[in-house]
């Protein structure tokens, strides 16, 4: 059954909103507590379907996995009867390719097939095959399945440099290293908050991990690790969404359950917008304030690793920069093809230009609502921000893929007086 949001727009958006676990960490902590060999049990979970497709693909492995309450997540691995991890269920998501540093760490061997996701450019895997050999796997790829095997007798340590800064190999590497012998030594790696909290939860589960969130990272291997209980930090980017759906609506938000240092790229160029971006702490946690009273002006954007403008922030941000006095210029420098939602903001009144990985945004007056396509998960969230900043009534089709990063979206946005509704059509 397809379903898709109606948002009547030009409403002000006020009030608090409460932010979910984070999408990107939750996704490879899971995985990752395949390496434990024991009961972990993980809070501040997303309700997201990428959360519920990793469930599922652990029951289908014989994991025992529960969710205990809420945002609390039972996972026991030591029911795992098979290193055949080729279900469809895999292919449909690009965080399954945690499997292979987790199953290859636990088990020595693994067959997974090759992961999906969002169609925003080219995400090879070539990074994490090199990091794995390195170890002293032997990887294989049988593109006729497009499936990757992986064997090792003994994964040993050793010196990585990665060719790219990577997220994803830089997780995956770190997740196989744990389990090696000896040290294994990254460098040119990525310093994203996810990574830095899941290095967080292999050291809780008794690995030495130094140096997340720096340059390189240091790994002494162990032989067995074990179960703990590790909460997963904020979501970052539903963060910085709510930020700038606050702003767009010229509204005044308080956002709460957030880590404001992962924010400062995001909050910096809303205040050179126009915006105003106050920093609390509340006594229990910290929170950011996001009020705007007029048209932003506009700003120039490339998008960056960590510490610099996320990628997956430059879409919500190019629709808020659509009504901005002035052009402003967005450079996409991580995916080759994550402007495919322009078509649909150009749709809405947006004036905006694309050469290559630069689009020139020439902010109008007023965008209207549309009938559009979400065509991945953040050009979903960039459409949202869209309508509910637009005249008029706006659909917003192909939600499945907003429901894969962000939790209760709808429900949050209302709360704070905007006016969406999510339709189910046969």
């Amino acid at each position: 059954m397809k379903q898709y949001y109606t948002i009547q727009g030009g409403q002000r958006l006020e009030g608090t909103v409460s932010i979910s676990g984070a999408k990107n960490a939750a996704v490879a902590i899971i995985p990752a507590a395949i390496l434990a060999g024991e009961c972990c049990v993980l809070e501040n979970l997303p309700h997201i379907q990428d959360v519920q497709s990793l469930k599922t693909i652990f029951s289908m492995l014989g994991c025992d996995v529960e969710f205990t309450r809420g945002d609390c997540l039972k996972i026991d691995p030591r029911g795992i009867n098979t290193s055949d991890v080729t279900f469809k269920e895999v292919s449909s998501m690009r965080a399954s390719s945690y499997l292979l540093g987790a199953m290859l760490g636990s088990y020595g061997e693994v067959e997974l097939a090759l992961p999906g996701g969002c169609v925003i450019g080219q995400r090879p895997i070539d990074q994490h095959i090199k990091g794995m050999r390195a170890l002293g796997a032997k990887v294989y790829m049988d593109e006729s399945r497009n499936v990757v095997r992986a064997q090792a007798t003994r994964l040993r340590g050793a010196e990585i440099f990665f060719d790219v800064v990577s997220v994803g190999a830089t997780i995956n590497v770190m997740l196989a290293a744990c389990k090696a012998e000896g040290q294994t030594i990254l460098q040119n790696v990525a310093k994203e908050p996810h990574v830095v909290d899941v290095a967080n939860f292999l050291n809780m589960m008794g690995a030495s991990i130094r140096g997340a969130g720096t340059d390189v990272i240091r790994i002494q291997g162990k032989q067995k690790l074990h179960g703990c209980n590790y909460a997963v930090i904020p979501d970052q980017i539903e963060t910085g969404t709510y930020m700038i759906a606050a702003a767009a609506t010229r509204g005044d938000v308080v956002i709460k359950n957030v880590i404001p240092t992962h924010m400062e790229a995001i909050s910096a160029k809303l205040m050179e917008s126009g915006a105003r971006v106050i920093e609390g702490d509340d006594g229990r946690e910290y929170y950011l304030r996001v009020t705007m009273n007029e048209r932003p002006r506009s700003v120039n954007i490339k998008t960056m690793v960590y510490p610099g403008f996320p990628t997956d922030l430059q879409q919500p941000m190019m629709a808020y920069l659509c009504t901005a006095q002035g052009t402003s210029v967005i450079q996409e420098n991580i995916f080759e093809n994550r402007f495919n939602h322009v078509k649909e903001l150009r749709r809405m009144g947006a004036a905006i230009s694309i050469s290559k990985r630069t689009a020139k945004v020439r902010g109008v007056e007023t965008l209207h609502g549309a009938d559009i396509s979400a065509t991945d998960l953040r050009a979903g969230a960039s459409l949202i921000v869209a309508g509910l900043a637009a005249s008029g009534s706006t659909i917003v089709r192909n939600i499945e893929y907003t429901d894969r990063g962000y939790e209760h979206l709808e429900h949050k946005f209302n709360a704070l007086g905007a006016k969406i509704e999510r339709v189910s059509q046969d």
